[in-house]
């Protein structure tokens, strides 16, 4: 497993130097790989504005978070035939730059070569018109992956409820797929097929003993059916006015009468209907999973343009010069920490220190002055979505770890 962090410093003259040294520091142990995280000077604003959009952005991220979450659990529901692909189907496509758009962009390489999409989310436009496209853009995945999932889960929770009878044992499984219409006597008025459960040790017996279980029961006439790892379903023929005599003394014996009337058309109807749920299902599983892989990218490529945001806005709340858009703002890096090979508060102590740096003209409080900024946690996503971001802030940086495969 990996660690990535996303690490802000001052984006004066001085501080561009930031990452250089970083490297410097940071090579010497081999305690990480360090990578440039381009955020754009965007039109600061008011401080009460700022304030506004601190909040509303936790919001928006603990909601992306959520979606992302929720889809990529559809794409492993979805693929419950080739789970070992569900990796492959999870990936930032177009994320980079324009001649890399048709490329499979994994999710790290996203975050390592982050660029901020200038032609969905202008930087020119003032910050709360940004959120507010990045906040419509994900509220309407959510509303269509919620359209059009209900309709595949019920679909294959009838199909599982279906599938469930059908393996459940021979006292409660559905008879339709085992049963024909040549094992039965009907339309008799004085003979009945009786359907008998015997367990695996009592063949014998059965064979030796069910004729004589009643006094009217046809001789030869028992076949066996069917059979599971705990017994067998045998016919019996007998007549009507005998049967419940039959039941008593087949109990005695543990031979167990299994409830059942072969109704032709009711049988057809369940196997028809078992193939058209089928075929329904795969019908909407391409559709649906070409959706899920095209706006799974969408909204994880929006969240990670959210926690752009958030370390900029964060970053401005507690150093930088407000409202004054000749101002450099805070230039960031993406930090890839081997758990293997160190305690990540080595690196941090590293980062707290780089980012130590002179107070503004205005005398605002450095945003890396040294004390934890927030304590944001974001929660886990769980080791079935591989690869995904996992958030918190320290010291005006997010902590990105991104979960092996499945």
């Amino acid at each position: 497993m990996s660690e990535f962090w996303l690490i802000s410093a001052p984006g004066d003259k001085e501080n561009l130097q930031a990452l250089e040294r970083l490297n410097t520091v940071t090579s010497k142990s081999n305690l990480s790989y360090n990578t440039k995280f381009a955020i754009p000077d965007f039109k600061v604003g008011t401080l009460d504005s700022l304030v506004g959009l601190s909040d509303e952005l936790g919001k928006l991220d603990t909601f992306a978070e959520s979606l992302i979450k929720r889809m990529a659990q559809s794409v492993v529901e979805v693929m419950e035939d080739a789970k070992g692909k569900v990796q492959e189907n999870l990936l930032a496509n177009g994320g980079l730059k324009e001649k890399m758009k048709c490329l499979k962009i994994d999710l790290t390489s996203f975050v390592t070569h982050f660029e901020w999409d200038m032609a969905k989310y202008p930087a020119k436009q003032p910050l709360p018109s940004v959120v507010d496209t990045l906040a419509k853009q994900l509220a309407q995945i959510e509303t269509d992956l919620k359209g059009r999932t209900a309709a595949y889960s019920t679909l294959k929770a009838t199909l599982d409820s279906l599938n469930q009878k059908a393996k459940a044992n021979l006292f409660t499984r559905t008879l339709s797929d085992i049963v024909n219409k040549d094992d039965f006597v009907l339309d008799s008025e004085y003979l009945v097929t009786l359907l008998v459960i015997v367990p695996t040790q009592n063949y014998i017996q059965w064979q030796k003993t069910y004729e004589s279980l009643s006094d009217m029961v046809v001789p030869r006439s028992t076949k066996l059916i069917f059979e599971d790892k705990e017994g067998g379903l045998f016919t019996v023929t007998l007549f009507r006015k005998v049967i419940d005599d039959f039941k008593a003394r087949a109990k005695e014996n543990k031979f167990m009468v299994r409830e059942f009337y072969y109704d032709e058309k009711e049988i057809t109807r369940e196997r028809e209907e078992m193939t058209r749920l089928l075929s329904a299902k795969k019908q909407q599983y391409g559709p649906l999973l070409r959706w899920l892989k095209v706006n799974f990218s969408e909204a994880f490529i929006a969240w990670v343009h959210i926690k752009a945001l958030r370390v900029f806005v964060e970053s401005v709340l507690r150093g930088w010069r407000l409202g004054d858009e000749s101002q450099t703002g805070p230039a960031a890096a993406v930090t890839s920490v081997p758990r293997r090979l160190c305690d990540t508060s080595t690196v941090k102590s590293h980062a707290q220190s780089l980012c130590r740096g002179k107070r503004s003209s205005r005398s605002h409080a450095h945003p890396c002055s040294g004390r934890r900024v927030s304590s944001l946690r974001v929660s886990r996503l769980g080791s079935f979505i591989p690869q995904i971001l996992q958030l918190a802030f320290f010291i005006c940086s997010v902590c990105v770890e991104i979960p092996g495969p499945f």
